[in-house]
């Protein structure tokens, strides 16, 4: 499949980009997509909400006042769940909230975003992004010039580069990620997907037919 290769300029490259067909031209998978994000979602949180069940609250050690003779109801501690400030009843404890998911069902979820977009008509390819400086106003007259500055936008580079990362991190409707790393949630988080044109033969390596 090709598809227009924009050049750092803002203009179309003559040659078109290859995107390739195992990638780009598969038939999404929704599920798939959707258990890869929850899983994403899910095993970042912490885990550590807890309250004091009646083992863990103070007190609790004598008995608040004898078995019969007062009138009221009969009690043997003052950490009883019941009275105030006693312990909690199945509140939440520390746990791990880890879910797994296939190598294979990752790499489908990943491999449908990808088709999405291009059926979407949201993915660009660019030459190889490069900036005189690593400033803000650099990556933004980028952008312009691909005329995308006010949309959202995640970026896949083929490699690190510091001054990429550094010129589009006070622009909050931009992230930037190295192409092999970049989970599903990172490619659906955005309006514009925009990658360069020697990331597409990283997937290639990732993405083995």
């Amino acid at each position: 499949m090709k598809t227009a290769l924009y050049k750092l300029n803002g203009s179309k490259e003559q040659k078109s980009a290859e995107l390739p067909a195992h990638i780009f031209e598969i038939e999404p998978n929704e599920h798939a997509v959707y258990l890869d994000v929850k899983a994403l979602m899910t095993n970042a949180r912490q885990g550590n909400a807890a309250t004091k069940n009646r083992a863990l609250v103070s007190g609790g050690g004598k008995k608040p006042w004898k078995q019969k003779g007062r009138g009221v109801a009969r009690a043997g501690t003052n950490s009883s769940p019941i009275w105030r400030g006693g312990g909690t009843i199945f509140g939440p404890r520390p746990h791990d909230f880890h879910q797994k998911v296939n190598k294979k069902v990752k790499a489908l979820a990943r491999k449908s975003v990808y088709s999405a977009k291009v059926k979407d008509e949201a993915l660009l390819v660019v030459e190889d992004v490069t900036l005189q400086e690593a400033k803000t106003k650099e990556f933004l007259s980028l952008l312009k010039k691909w005329e995308i500055e006010n949309k959202k936008i995640t970026l896949l580079l083929s490699e690190k580069k510091q001054d990429v990362f550094r010129s589009s991190r006070n622009l909050p409707n931009v992230s930037v990620h190295i192409v092999q790393h970049a989970s599903t949630y990172d490619l659906l988080d955005n309006e514009i997907l925009l990658i360069e044109q020697s990331a597409i033969e990283k997937l290639q390596e990732v993405f083995k037919p």
